[in-house]
């Protein structure tokens, strides 16, 4: 399983400890994933995702998950979140072409 919020893609970095005496080794600088149950209110389901501090808060700034992933690229989503986020966007039409 790779480090990787499944929402927003937000992944691993590198760059260097360094020392009082300037001496440089390489690091890693991991993100703060967490294993969150997130619910969707289109699809009435739970799903539980990895995902990163930044990116929860993220999808409670956005008014919950439906809308985070309507508003998000695809590009950064994973594939799981993309099959996601077409059933969102397929259910929400059917809503909108019933109403």
């Amino acid at each position: 399983m790779s480090r990787m919020c499944e929402l927003t893609g937000k992944g691993v970095q590198t760059g260097n400890n360094v020392s009082h005496a300037n001496n440089k080794t390489r690091r890693r600088f991991l993100p703060n994933l967490c294993h969150v149950t997130l619910i969707s209110d289109a699809l009435g389901q739970r799903y539980r995702l990895r995902v990163s501090a930044h990116a929860l808060r993220s999808v409670e700034h956005r008014g919950g998950l439906d809308a985070f992933l309507l508003k998000a690229d695809e590009k950064e989503l994973s594939m799981r979140a993309r099959l996601l986020r077409r059933q969102i966007a397929k259910k929400t039409a059917e809503a909108a072409a019933a109403a």
